[in-house]
């Protein structure tokens, strides 16, 4: 068994909520308007179709649900779970810190979904593994982390806590927390989180989380991350790149440069390229295949350029200060500072 953790909006979903207005326009439209990124619902379909468990987290409200639901049917997908935002029941609370605050949401969802597992373990007795999907409009790359290092057993309740208070969180929404990440069985869950740059921020931005947290342009660098770690195979690779190809009109050469950029960052090593090229063959041999000519190109650009892919590098992961980077992560928190 394998977990993959969507964020919903500009990480699945092409939103605009910067406004009034667009965040109206976001809540009117009909599920066969919304726009998914390039390439995340075919990445989504091939994770199912390898087996991994989808699980959807959103800080869309709960009224939204049904819309949502229709625009994952109409694209294919199968998802375990929908987690969405109850803003209606804060606002009646008046709760207003958690109309807009993320830790507070996101970070209770994300151990009660791991806690209410049939178990946290699979056959063979080894923790279940995840990938965490986000974008870097939020604080995605901060909540995430976080998260991963509770399940690591690396956050105590202390530590939950105090992080919980800076960025300002209610108090029973702290105890309840603390209490639900004691649940956890420890060790090391979380094998990536992959950060979409959907504003086009720059990857250095994230280099302070450690190799952990890749930073993505487009859902073919997030293939291969995955692909590399042995949690797809290379016809699924294929797929998202003719996705891309088809819609978004990228040529051959586009395509490899993804997977090139991608390497100089350090995060795949063209372990899988001799298997992309002969799976590309297989495929054309089967049957007539539409944008052949853009995975040729990029098939053959790769092998040429894997003997110059340097092996990733060896860099010690950092230790997080959470308090810290609850500041960093948070405008309005670095207004106050």
């Amino acid at each position: 068994m394998y977990i993959a953790r969507w964020d919903l909006d500009k990480t699945y979903l092409r939103t605009d909520f910067d406004t009034p207005l667009e965040l109206l326009r976001t809540a009117i439209e009909r599920p066969d308007q919304k726009q998914t990124v390039p390439g995340a619902a075919t990445l989504m379909r091939e994770l199912s179709d390898a087996g991994t468990e989808i699980h959807i987290l959103s800080g869309s409200p709960e009224q939204l649900r049904g819309r949502v639901v229709e625009k994952l049917r109409l694209d294919g997908v199968r998802f375990a779970s929908l987690t969405l935002k109850p803003n209606l029941q804060n606002l009646l609370r008046l709760r207003f810190r958690s109309l807009r605050g993320q830790l507070g949401y996101k970070l209770p969802a994300l151990l009660r979904r791991r806690c209410e597992m049939p178990t946290q373990r699979d056959r063979s007795g080894d923790l279940v593994q995840e990938t965490l999907f986000g974008d870097d409009a939020e604080a995605d790359a901060f909540v995430y982390s976080i998260y991963a290092d509770i399940c690591a057993g690396q956050v105590d309740g202390d530590q939950l806590a105090e992080v919980m208070r800076v960025e300002r969180c209610y108090e029973d929404d702290i105890a309840d927390t603390v209490r639900i990440a004691s649940y956890i069985e420890p060790g090391p869950v979380v094998e990536h989180i992959l950060i979409h740059l959907e504003r086009q921020s720059s990857p250095v931005d994230f280099n302070l989380y450690g190799s952990r947290v890749v930073p993505f342009y487009n859902y073919l660098q997030a293939a291969c991350v995955l692909y590399e770690g042995g949690r797809l195979p290379p016809r699924s690779v294929l797929r998202v790149a003719q996705d891309l190809a088809l819609k978004q009109r990228f040529d051959g050469g586009t395509l490899a440069r993804s997977y090139l950029e991608l390497a100089r960052r350090g995060h795949v090593a063209g372990a899988g390229i001799a298997a992309l090229a002969e799976d590309y063959a297989e495929l054309v041999r089967e049957r007539r295949v539409a944008g052949a000519s853009e995975l040729r190109e990029m098939v053959t650009e790769l092998e040429l350029r894997a003997p110059e892919i340097p092996p990733p590098p060896s860099r010690p992961e950092p230790e997080l200060d959470y308090p810290a980077l609850a500041v960093d992560s948070n405008p309005r928190l670095r207004k106050r500072h």
